[in-house]
């Protein structure tokens, strides 16, 4: 793990070296509310042979606590994806293509708008939305706050618990590692980033800006959506992945995986694999600076060899 400063927040992260065709777009990984930068392990493991991958937690997940001294700052999607800009740019990452899940889908399509000259793409991993149903939308505020307020900070050593968390948000239960991790991060997510974070984005404002924000990109942006999701069904995936050209033009940027939940990192780690691996093949990188001058030259007979 290593640690970068964003905003006067330490940001955890974690950057796998290079693959051997460096020409290849960096795959940088945003997490979901209540989680971290773990969850794309298993992804990892399949990518990183072929793309360099960045995780990463977000400001006030995982282990990128803000302290004492950090500016306090607002935990809109404008914000985080402003952080995302900040880490691009402090790794100095030019190339990148987002893949984000959840919350982190959100963020990921804020930070292409954001980081338009130094994102080729994005990839949306259960994330949709784009209407506001006032009624579901309060309900669901409520309930993210008495969850935030009355977590005690014990709660990861009460006995079994981690159980539950394994059949949370799923289609199959999870091995008994990722309940715990789930407990570990739902306990220790600072209380203002986790209700700044909930609140902050289920504006009607907000809600409603994103179909803005996916209408604009001139980038690529597909998603990955779980057949038997709950908290983002299929058809609020689709909803908002109808107002990128992609889908406009026909194109089938919506892929549905079966028998998946919310976490299609980690319940169907092959299949987002190879859908992730298949999206990136049909948009190759383009050709740097370099290395179209030298076809420029080539062309022209000028090539010294």
């Amino acid at each position: 793990m290593a640690i970068i400063d964003i905003g006067g927040v330490p940001h955890a992260y974690e950057l796998t070296p290079p693959p051997d065709t460096p020409s290849t777009p960096v795959l940088v990984f945003i997490h979901g509310w209540l989680l971290s930068r773990q969850y794309w392990q298993p992804l990892i493991q399949k990518l990183a042979p072929h793309y360099q991958c960045l995780i990463y937690d977000l400001r006030g997940f995982g282990e990128s606590k803000p302290t004492s001294f950090s500016n306090q700052r607002g935990y809109d999607l404008a914000a985080y994806a402003e952080d995302l800009e900040q880490l691009l740019q402090g790794l100095d990452i030019h190339r990148a293509w987002l893949v984000g899940h959840s919350l982190g889908g959100s963020i990921a399509l804020w930070g292409a708008d954001i980081s338009s000259h130094r994102v080729r793409g994005v990839i949306c991993l259960n994330a949709g939305g784009g209407i506001y149903l006032k009624e579901e939308f309060e309900r669901f505020r409520t309930m993210g706050k008495q969850l935030v307020k009355r977590r005690p900070r014990w709660l990861s050593y009460f006995p079994l618990l981690d159980l539950l968390f394994v059949r949370a948000m799923v289609a199959r239960p999870l091995s008994r590692h990722w309940g715990r991790q789930r407990l570990i991060d739902f306990v220790g997510a600072d209380a203002s980033a986790a209700l700044g974070a909930l609140l902050d984005t289920t504006t009607e404002k907000e809600v409603h800006l994103l179909p803005q924000i996916v209408a604009r990109l001139k980038q690529p942006v597909y998603f990955l959506a779980g057949a038997k999701d709950k908290i983002m069904e299929p058809k609020y995936v689709q909803h908002l992945a109808s107002f990128h050209h992609l889908f406009k033009n026909g194109g089938n940027n919506v892929i549905e995986i079966p028998d998946c939940g919310h976490l299609s990192m980690v319940e169907q780690p092959e299949i987002v694999a190879e859908e992730m691996s298949s999206i990136l093949s049909h948009h190759p990188p383009s050709p740097t600076s370099s290395q179209q001058t030298q076809k420029r030259k080539t062309r022209k007979g000028y090539n010294s060899t």
